[in-house]
């Protein structure tokens, strides 16, 4: 069976839909999305979940389903604020939804096989999906997980700071906890993040996690009794999130999973600022000069 890759866009929703080609990096508009699907086809994914609100169902199907057609298989789920579906009897008043572990939660009954999920809008490399299909197809199980570990040499703006998940590897290449460094940046020809006004230095090839993730259905229940948790717990804060690390860690501690860092060299890409778009298009453009990807990339 073919592993499942599942894009968190439910915050791309307003994105996608008259404002859409703001968001096109390819020589024909392509999104970053586009180019994750191309590369998950290729290596050997057989359905694509997207996470999305109900809203936009109708858009992203206008956008996906006819150039996805005898490609690959195509599923919507819907983030939403109904907390009754996971047991959970509370008014909770929020306007933005419940962050990333809340929406993966959305594809529990969607997803049969072994997943990974990616965000909607990084851009993470052909080699990056290849190395993930064949941890899902030969070593996933529901007590090993992955994740894809770039260096973070790979993954920084030249217009700013940016917060990165700082990852401590065992010597088997193991994670053994993750560290949010809210303001890592390029100096010179080092990398430095920046904690109570002091600097520290990373090494480049220092392994940072991008979300993105490999999954057996299994994690969906511990995910749900999580997320109970932390709704009930952060019910007065209504700018809580529920990410996806939390889960891993609390999987981590519970000693109930490893997660395998499965390292990559390919660079990733991401818009963070505003100044960040034509960098990112015109390595876009360059990996259509290398041959990794067509010029028009549906036809």
């Amino acid at each position: 069976m073919k592993p499942t890759l599942l894009i968190l866009a439910a915050g791309m929703a307003s994105r996608y839909g008259s404002m859409k080609q703001i968001d096109g990096f390819g020589p024909n508009d392509e999104t970053i999305i586009d180019y994750s699907i191309y590369d998950a086809i290729k290596a050997g994914f057989g359905k694509v979940v997207f996470i999305i609100k109900e809203d936009f169902v109708d858009n992203f199907k206008a956008i996906f389903e006819a150039k996805l057609n005898g490609k690959i298989e195509t599923d919507y789920v819907f983030q939403n604020f109904n907390l009754k579906q996971y047991g959970i009897d509370l008014q909770i008043e929020r306007s933005k939804p419940w962050g990333t572990g809340h929406a993966i939660l959305a594809a529990r009954h969607a997803i049969k096989e072994p997943f990974c999920v990616i965000n909607a809008d990084d851009f993470y490399g052909l080699d990056a999906f290849q190395k993930m299909v064949k941890f899902l197809t030969e070593e996933v199980t529901g007590s090993n997980y992955s994740m894809i570990g770039y260096e973070v040499a790979k993954t920084l703006s030249d217009f700013g700071a940016v917060s990165r998940g700082v990852c401590k590897v065992s010597h088997e290449g193991y994670l053994e906890e993750i560290i949010e460094r809210t303001k890592v940046f390029p100096k010179g020809d080092a990398i430095f993040y920046e904690e109570g006004e002091e600097l520290y230095p990373l090494a480049i090839d220092t392994r940072v996690s991008m979300n993105f993730w490999g999954f057996t259905p299994e994690v969906f229940k511990l995910g749900e009794e999580l997320f109970r948790e932390f709704a009930e717990s952060h019910q007065e804060d209504p700018k809580s999130e529920f990410y996806i690390p939390i889960i891993v860690e609390t999987l981590l501690n519970s000693e109930k999973a490893d997660f395998k860092v499965v390292p990559t060299d390919s660079k990733w890409f991401g818009v963070t600022y505003k100044e960040d778009k034509p960098i990112v298009q015109a390595s876009i453009d360059q990996l259509i000069k290398d041959g990794v990807y067509p010029e028009n990339l549906w036809k």
